[in-house]
């Protein structure tokens, strides 16, 4: 079945770059770009200069700019595009399910206008609505859409192992290296050593799915800056999570993994949402 990759698009340079990325991996993945702009009565006049009555005239035409700018990128893919109207994390999130995508990309600033979506903890809005595999990206970033180098963090919770087989697929797709990161935020031997069972698994499975890996063990307070510190110092293209990790004391003031990793990521992240059963490794 064709993948479909779903693109918040506000024309801003912002979610252009997270179109550009999500070209780069459409066309690795041979799937389709499509992407979506909510039309928010009340801000959408911020953004454009046409009047309103002029509005949709103006969105559609710069959908077929973008169209033809990035066509000839997809070889064995389509661009195509779609206007909604109303919330705008609530229509991606709809738009999502009813194409059955394989991925969400968006930016996380965009325009004056959309601020309550696309900037700061909002941007967790459409991380959290959705089921679906999702990749942030901070306004400002400019990295190597080519992926070379991936981390993954895995800590001592069953959940933390469900990003692996995306993680691995995208990997493989761009004959990428994953950095399997063990993470101890504690001196207890029993968590200690179920990381390492975790790790131990994740790596039996990409040594059978031919994936580049190394493993590196990492003494972290905080998760999230670990990962981050980590991600910066290899130069990696991607950081890999799921939305549920361990309970430290410094996640308990700052927040949830994702969200603080969303909002204090300068390298894309991929969020993969964690179900609600797990039976063994989900691999």
């Amino acid at each position: 079945m064709k993948k479909t990759i779903l693109v918040g698009i506000d024309f801003s340079d912002c979610s252009i770059n997270a179109l550009e990325h999500a070209l780069t991996i459409a066309d690795k993945a041979e799937a389709d770009v499509v992407m979506i702009w909510v039309n928010r009565p009340d801000s959408s006049k911020e953004i454009f200069t046409s009047e309103p009555e002029n509005l949709l005239e103006e969105v559609n035409q710069r959908f077929r700019d973008l169209i033809e700018k990035y066509k000839y990128g997809l070889e064995k893919g389509s661009i195509t595009y779609l206007i909604k109207e109303g919330k705008v994390y609530q229509e991606i999130v709809k738009a999502a399910e009813e194409l059955d995508v394989f991925l969400i990309v968006v930016g996380t600033h965009g325009s004056s206008g959309f601020e309550e979506f696309w900037i700061g903890s909002n941007a967790n809005k459409v991380v959290t609505a959705t089921t679906r595999p999702i990749i942030t990206i901070r306004g400002g970033v400019d990295i190597n859409r080519t992926l070379n180098r991936i981390v993954m963090p895995i800590d001592s919770t069953v959940e933390s192992r469900q990003k692996v087989p995306l993680t691995a697929l995208l990997a493989k797709y761009f004959e990428a290296e994953i950095h399997v990161l063990a993470m101890h935020t504690t001196v207890i031997e029993e968590i200690r050593a179920r990381v390492a069972e975790y790790v131990r698994q994740v790596e039996l499975y990409l040594v059978e799915n031919e994936v580049k890996f190394i493993i590196e063990i990492i003494e972290a307070e905080n998760l999230t800056d670990a990962a981050i510190e980590y991600a910066t110092k290899v130069n990696a293209n991607l950081i890999s999570i799921t939305d549920e990790q361990e309970i430290t004391t410094a996640n308990l003031w700052l927040g949830p993994y994702a969200q603080q990793m969303v909002n204090h990521s300068p390298i894309p992240v991929l969020c993969v949402h964690t179900k609600d059963l797990v039976a063994g490794i989900s691999m």
